[in-house]
């Protein structure tokens, strides 16, 4: 006996799914590994030749506190760092928050603003665990006050600025759209995680340590807002909007 069309379309969406949340789970334990590896290499203290002599590649041999380059870059970089900054982000989190409660979508709202909350909240805490101190092979062009890995700054516009891109993608129609969005969101959090090590306030392996965990928190909130779609009807919410 064959089977009806909606029938075989209805496997086919179900299988699409299964493997979805298949392909999410493996994304989502190896992100989780290589965390757990990268923070057991840095506690070990296997990842410090690397780290400084990074930082010190970034510096004039004759003058530690000036960084190579000619001088506007420095003011450029020092620019770029307060994209991961808390006020810039969550500057950035009200505004798209007011947007989408305008445009009558609260549950989007409401994950937005749990990503970014709950991603802070991990971060001050994973310093805590691991109590880094800051680098002191350079001078800082930054005054800095907490720990150092994994870097706040990388980690919380990861998740931000990937948070908020999902959101975009999952609005947008077209691929070349969902591509442009997906590279500006990655191109935001990979400069400020270079700027960071560049002003001298991180390590390189704070800054891959917070691309790690955000881009892990960042994937498990798109995971939770897939589901919590479709259990509440995001999806109506969007077709309200239009």
């Amino acid at each position: 006996m064959m089977e009806t069309p909606n029938r075989m379309g209805s496997q086919t969406g179900l299988e699409r799914q299964e493997l979805t949340w298949i392909a999410a789970g493996i994304t989502v334990f190896v992100l989780l590994i290589a965390f757990v590896v990268l923070a057991r290499e840095v506690s070990s203290g296997a990842t410090q030749s690397f780290d400084d002599s990074v930082l010190l590649a970034l510096r004039d041999p004759s003058d530690l506190a000036r960084p190579i380059g000619p001088e506007w870059i420095e003011g450029s970089v020092l620019d770029l760092t307060a994209l991961g900054s808390s006020t810039i982000l969550w500057m950035l989190v009200a505004a798209v928050t007011g947007f989408l409660l305008l445009q009558t979508r609260y549950r989007t709202a409401i994950v937005v603003l749990i990503a970014a909350g709950s991603g802070e909240v991990l971060g001050s805490l994973l310093k805590r665990v691991f109590n880094r101190a800051r680098p002191t092979v350079v001078p800082h062009l930054r005054v800095v006050y907490s720990t150092s890995f994994p870097s706040g700054h990388a980690m919380e516009s990861a998740i931000v600025y990937l948070t908020l891109a999902a959101i975009l993608i999952g609005a947008s129609r077209d691929r070349s759209t969902k591509i442009y969005i997906f590279v500006v969101a990655a191109l935001l959090t990979t400069l400020t995680g270079i700027s960071r090590v560049y002003v001298g306030v991180h390590y390189p392996t704070d800054v891959i340590g917070g691309w790690i965990a955000g881009l892990l928190w960042a994937f498990v909130c798109w995971l939770a807002a897939r589901q919590f779609e479709g259990t509440t009807h995001i999806r109506a919410e969007r077709t309200k909007s239009t």
